[in-house]
């Protein structure tokens, strides 16, 4: 112990305050157990701070701006003009009032709170590092731990945060002006969030990407709705190529290079490059170069266990720096947990919050336990994507023998009302059963859409539990109903299959 500490005692202490973390303090302490949350940046973590609010409030606005300037079918003619700069202080407003939200329930809910930076000294203690000079440490002693410390991006070769025109996802969620030409680095779900922010406010966006399309975990026809979408935003894609440096451009610029992905038979390597701004010689393995004002780089994030000094606690993260787990969120040392981001996929802030949930009423003596059956998913870009549950190859996998329904939204009448007609809604089910596997959407709204298939797929719903339940006309959620009918061979408002 460093001379000078002060040392404390609790029954609970949380290391982080994002989703998984001031959530499990928050229970803990609802259930009557001394609970200590320790933060040293910001109340609400990354998701709040420069995740998933603020991107979600520029997506609103984007849109916003982007669907009155593009109505003249609706006879609806304007040219809105966007003030980046107050749509920037509208979405930090947001923030600064969710962040002190959530400190005001911590405390009401009378969980103590720690500003700093903790790390183990044993399996029962830990010791935070207060910021600022002559600000010192202290000791906390625990019967309990939950380690909630989140995600950061991931950091490629050649492309050093510090550099002011390299950005990560907060960057560019934070910035003060659009640049006139964005090359990201990463097809995943933030890079194409973020692609369809900057290319709605006029930016020339490129997405570099190394495999053969975006948003690799979902299903082909799925990312070919949205990719589609991008495609008509202006949004250009290389395809099979990893980035491997930059340099500055003549014009005062940066320049982007990238090489082709050795082993994707898939990628466009002989593809040439948009006139003015690309160059590619010579063979396959040729150089190519974008220019770019500000380059993204979204390839992923990585946990955030550097700070804990876990061996002293005797955990043993794995290779990637994750935190092993069981269902009730327990690491190896049976009283530290490990919520959200540090213990692995699904890395989604609501994923977080369910697991700091069991893991404090494991600690308070509950039968709590993790379900993964049901955790749905979504995806911010344009449209939205909403899944759940199994995949009609996933559930063929499972020895399950599915059938599967789908309604297209270009026959919703209230999806043609909004003018918002692509993708579908699709639901699997066991076809001897009834019962509903999962459900992929894409398209309006589909990240509300899909939490009514979450609760068929969580409570043992069937196909005629869904065709079963009356649904207000005329709206969106309509098309759930439609492809359960489809699936059972009785769909009135498409053709069934």
């Amino acid at each position: 112990m460093v001379v000078g500490d002060v040392t404390t005692g609790t029954e609970v202490v949380v290391i982080g305050a994002g989703p998984g973390g001031y959530v499990a303090a928050i229970r803990a302490a609802q259930r009557g157990l001394d609970t200590t949350l320790v933060e040293r940046d910001a109340y609400g973590g990354a998701c709040l701070n420069r995740g998933c609010i603020p991107s979600k409030a520029l997506i609103t606005a984007t849109d916003l701006a982007h669907e009155a300037g593009n109505a003249e079918s609706m006879g609806i003619h304007a040219n809105p003009a966007v003030d980046f700069a107050k749509t920037v202080d509208w979405k930090d407003g947001i923030v600064d009032q969710l962040t002190s939200g959530v400190e005001k329930l911590c405390k009401a809910n009378q969980v103590n709170l720690i500003e700093g930076t903790a790390s183990f000294v044993d399996e029962h203690t830990v010791r935070v590092a207060h910021g600022g000079d002559g600000q010192g440490s202290e000791s906390l002693s625990f019967e309990h731990a939950i380690i909630a410390t989140g995600s950061r991006p991931i950091e490629i070769p050649g492309f050093a945060f510090s550099e002011d025109h390299i950005w990560t996802s907060a960057d560019a969620l934070a910035a003060e002006s659009v640049p006139d030409r964005l090359a990201i680095v990463g097809g995943g779900y933030i890079g194409m969030e973020l692609a369809t922010v900057y290319a709605k406010l006029g930016a020339e966006v490129r997405v570099i990407e190394m495999l053969d399309d975006i948003l690799g975990p979902y299903e082909d026809d799925i990312t070919r709705v949205v990719r589609k979408r991008a495609e008509d935003l202006g949004i250009e894609f290389h395809f099979g190529e990893g980035a491997t440096g930059w340099s500055e451009g003549a014009d005062g610029g940066y320049l982007l290079h990238t090489k082709p992905v050795e082993g994707d038979a898939d990628a466009d390597e002989g593809d040439e490059p948009a006139d003015g701004d690309a160059d590619a010689e010579g063979d396959a393995d040729a150089e190519s170069t974008y220019a770019a004002d500000k380059i993204l780089v979204a390839v992923g994030r990585q946990p955030v266990t550097d700070t804990l000094d876990l061996e002293r606690a005797g955990i043993e993260p794995t290779d990637r720096g994750f935190i092993e787990t069981d269902d009730r969120a327990r690491t190896d040392v049976e009283h530290i947990h490990a919520v959200g981001d540090v213990a692995g996929e699904p890395m989604l802030a609501h994923v977080a919050s369910v697991e700091g949930i069991v893991a404090a009423e494991v600690i308070a003596g509950e039968p709590a336990a993790l379900d993964r059956q049901a955790v749905p998913a979504a995806v911010f870009t344009d449209p939205e994507i909403g899944t759940v549950g199994m995949t009609e190859a996933e559930a063929a996998e499972a020895g399950f023998d599915p059938v599967v329904g789908e309604m297209p939204f270009m026959a919703s009448g209230r999806a043609l009302t909004t003018g918002h007609t692509d993708g579908f809604v699709r639901i699997v089910a066991d076809e001897e059963t009834g019962f509903v596997l999962g459900g992929q959407i894409v398209g309006p709204e589909a990240s509300e859409l899909i939490a009514e298939v979450a609760l068929a797929v969580e409570m043992g719903a069937t196909l005629e539990d869904l065709t079963g339940t009356t649904h207000t006309h005329p709206t969106l959620a309509e098309a759930v109903m439609e492809a359960a009918e489809n699936a059972l061979g009785q769909a009135i408002h498409t053709l069934n299959r």
